[in-house]
């Protein structure tokens, strides 16, 4: 599989670039707000790999709707 270096993998398996995932997200209605784009850049920048960002990402989802992690 062909990988990009950054981004999130697209329905084939395929690495998207952080510009095309907020491209694909704008064309879905979704785009994201400067506050993702930042966690996003992190994510790349630091070299998280995939299990802790979406570690993060669940984590961080379940705190904005007031659940807590731990549950």
């Amino acid at each position: 599989m062909a990988a990009m270096k950054n981004g999130r993998q697209d329905p084939a398996g395929h690495r998207l670039s952080l510009s095309e995932a907020k491209h694909l997200q704008a064309m879905e209605g979704n785009p994201l707000d400067a506050e993702q784009v930042a966690m996003f850049e992190m994510f790349d920048r630091e070299g998280w790999p995939d299990e802790r960002r979406r570690d993060y990402i669940r984590k961080r989802a379940l705190q904005r709707v007031g659940v807590s992690a731990a549950e």
